[in-house]
């Protein structure tokens, strides 16, 4: 067996075995068992948030459950067929099961990571706010494309969209845009997002000139139910106004809004739906958000330090750099980690970038350490 494969299969018992230990293998079969007696219960639907967050909890370990047993079984399968090509000098049949650990280690790498998303939020739907900085019109069609590759992203992991507010550039591409994602996970994945992304690039605009634009990416999480978070009416004040815009094909969009602004944060909330209830109640639920977002990064600036070094759209705050002239090359500035595949990055592929992050903060570095380890 190559080299390369022992490695595969390595890797891929390390994460089984990660996983294995942030599931609680030995208990996991017995939660299981008691979650489906309470399902059961005839009473359980008397209390219906009770009763879907028991559902979302026991369709959770069901999950983790299932990926763990297919990413065994298919190491196991796969090291047979292996040994099974060898014994036979079947070199066709020894290169698709290699082919398929190459696949397999991806695959448990990535569970191996979601497995650690276990912040106080990481599990529920996200806000994702993006606005155009430093760079006029080259920033607003900076700001459509973010907003582009991040719904190409959300659509590729089986995420639902809705844009709930969007404001157009004056000339091309947008000033401002806010999308609620949502499906497992989507905030602990989209968090890594927060901060400047910085781009190089051809002007499409007839200049021919090299030009650096910038734009801001805003995180945060949709908070459950029943999270209580006060806010006093006396502190908001509610506007309402039109809006339009191309949304996208797979993007709902109205042409009436709610703005809600909470006077003692300077915090402004949008929603932009079919009814004005329907927008209060989103937008509402955005703020409390918000808030709630807010004391999250004061007792943790640790997991949240991607959002306090937000700053100003515009040089020394960025993240990330995407340079497509004079080279393709899109890196991570807290991690170092880089690829050449720009075409891929801005298509939606960002699942390397993302899981870069999140390793850093679950190791503990700093950006600083990480930065200085490059």
């Amino acid at each position: 067996m190559r080299a390369e494969t022992q490695s595969h299969i390595e890797k891929i018992r390390k994460s089984l075995t990660l996983l294995g230990q942030r599931l609680g293998m030995d208990t996991a079969q017995h939660r299981l068992e008691e979650f489906n007696a309470r399902v059961e219960d005839p009473d359980l639907w008397n209390d219906p948030a009770r009763a879907q967050k028991l559902m979302r909890d026991r369709q959770a370990l069901v999950d983790k459950l299932g990926t763990h047993e297919a990413i065994r079984r298919g190491l196991e399968e796969n090291v047979e067929l292996i040994e099974m090509g060898e014994a036979e000098d079947d070199a066709e049949v020894v290169a698709e099961a290699e082919a398929a650990l190459a696949d397999l280690v991806k695959l448990a790498a990535t569970k191996e990571l979601e497995a650690l998303l276990d912040g106080e939020a990481d599990g529920n739907d996200a806000f994702l706010e993006i606005n155009a900085g430093a760079g006029g019109t080259e920033a607003c069609d900076w700001a459509q494309m973010l907003s582009r590759m991040y719904v190409r992203w959300a659509e590729a992991h089986g995420y639902e969209v809705d844009q709930q507010d969007m404001s157009p550039g004056t000339e091309a591409g947008i000033k401002s845009v806010v999308f609620q994602v949502k499906g497992p996970n989507a905030y602990g994945w989209l968090k890594s997002e927060s901060g400047v992304h910085r781009l190089v690039r051809i002007s499409p605009f007839g200049k021919g000139t090299r030009e650096t634009s910038f734009a801001s990416v805003w995180v945060y999480p949709v908070i459950d139910d029943n999270i209580e978070i006060e806010v006093n009416q006396a502190d908001i004040r509610i506007d309402t106004y039109r809006s339009s815009g191309a949304g996208g094909q797979h993007v709902n969009t109205t042409d009436s809004a709610v703005r809600i602004t909470h006077m003692p944060t300077g915090i402004v909330v949008t929603s932009s739906e079919k009814s004005q209830h329907q927008n209060r109640d989103i937008a509402m639920k955005a703020l409390k958000s918000k808030l709630y977002q807010m004391e999250m990064d004061r007792r943790n600036a640790a997991i949240n330090e991607a959002h306090e070094n937000k700053g100003d759209a515009g040089w020394g705050n960025q993240i990330r750099s995407y340079v497509l002239q004079p080279y393709q090359m899109v890196k991570d500035l807290r991690t170092g980690h880089e690829t050449s595949d720009t075409g891929g990055v801005l298509d939606g592929d960002l699942d390397g970038l993302m899981a870069s992050v999140l390793a850093m903060d679950l190791s503990g570095k700093s950006r600083a350490e990480a930065q200085a380890g490059d």
